[in-house]
């Protein structure tokens, strides 16, 4: 079975892996910039330009949550944040080919945790982890986390509450507030992610390993998934390399087929191996293996496929209009509520002749 893998398909392509996290880094760095700049044009109440970039709703996992179950109730497929369930669906359907590739091949916080990784080395020469007593309580935290927000949301919510919180400002503005928790982020936040930041130097990929919700749902629908890290005995030497750099710290010496929830199809396991045909990637019974190469193609797919289908159907692009997102910021910079009945845009002259007018300035001052 195992004589497929030829792991000279596979050693020394690690930068395949890295050309994708870091071509999608700069697509996520790209819409991220294009949205602060939107949402900068609606606060200065210059003219639009620039249209809302969807692919911000990636970081709207709750939202995706909401939608999704609201959508197997009523079967529809609603318009505040659509592509945010879009993007939530083609991750889950990666899990299911590539295990939880989305983390090591794509997520910027995997890159993130990759360098923290590398700098880990740097500062303390070897590799330091936490021990089995330690690491195995604490990895169960991401999947609490996790269970707490599937169970809130599929469980305990019911469709009226479902739709009462996917028209309600909180979820509509969620990607303003999103950018706002980076561009005005208080005193606590900052120090909270600084020490997750410390925390995953001193503890590699702390978060990804012990508190990211979204991986452990990953890890959880993987494990039904087709894709397997599968090691053949005859051809291993125990060397023990693959244990090493393995992020996931996984025991894959003991295995002939690795089902572990941490495996993120990184393939850091097949690139270090010294033995060919030892270990690889396949897909069902080890007919179709699968290298750095195909895994990127694999993703890369899914992601072009399933955008480009919501875009056709019209299931990309929200149905908020420009009106509503400038409302809303102009609520939040009133230390006033507006009344439901006069038009922002009026209000927004009126302040700006406030502003110029020869009212003291403590009068005006937002």
């Amino acid at each position: 079975m195992m004589d497929q893998f030829k792991t000279s398909n596979t050693r020394g392509l690690i930068a395949v892996r890295r050309g994708v996290q870091i071509l999608f880094f700069l697509i996520t760095l790209f819409i991220g910039i294009k949205f602060y700049l939107f949402v900068a044009q609606l606060e200065s109440g210059a003219a639009i330009t620039l249209d809302r970039p969807p692919g911000v709703e990636a970081f709207l996992p709750i939202s995706a949550l909401v939608s999704l179950k609201y959508f197997l109730c009523t079967g529809i497929f609603n318009t505040v944040h659509p592509s945010a369930l879009v993007i939530f669906l083609i991750i889950c359907a990666t899990a299911l080919v590539v295990k939880k590739g989305f983390c090591s091949w794509i997520c910027p916080f995997g890159l993130l945790s990759d360098h923290l990784a590398k700098l880990h080395l740097y500062l303390f020469k070897k590799q330091m982890d936490l021990p089995k007593w330690v690491d195995l309580p604490l990895r169960g935290i991401k999947y609490a986390i996790a269970g707490f927000f599937l169970w809130n949301v599929f469980f305990k919510m019911p469709v009226a509450a479902l739709d009462q919180f996917i028209q309600s400002p909180y979820n509509t503005f969620a990607d303003v507030k999103m950018l706002e928790f980076f561009t005005k982020i208080s005193f606590t936040s900052f120090w909270v992610i600084t020490v997750l930041l410390i925390l995953s130097v001193i503890v590699r990929n702390f978060w990804c390993r012990y508190l990211c919700p979204y991986g452990a749902i990953l890890g959880v629908i993987s494990f039904f998934g087709m894709g397997k890290i599968k090691r053949d005995d005859r051809n291993c030497i125990n060397c023990g390399k693959c244990e090493k750099v393995c992020p996931g710290r996984i025991s894959i010496m003991e295995k002939a087929q690795i089902n572990s929830l941490e495996c993120s199809a990184c393939l850091r396991c097949v690139d270090v191996c010294p033995r060919e045909n030892a270990i690889g990637f396949s897909l069902l019974s080890g007919n179709a293996p699968m290298g750095q190469k195909r895994i990127a193609l694999v993703l890369i797919a899914f992601f072009t496929v399933g955008i480009t289908a919501a875009r056709l159907t019209g299931r990309w692009q929200n149905e908020v209009t420009v009106d509503a997102y400038r409302q809303h910021i102009l609520r939040s910079r009133m230390p006033w509520r507006i009344p439901a009945g006069i038009d922002p845009e009026k209000m927004e002259k009126m302040i700006k002749m406030m502003q110029t007018s020869k009212f003291p300035k403590t009068m005006t001052k937002q």
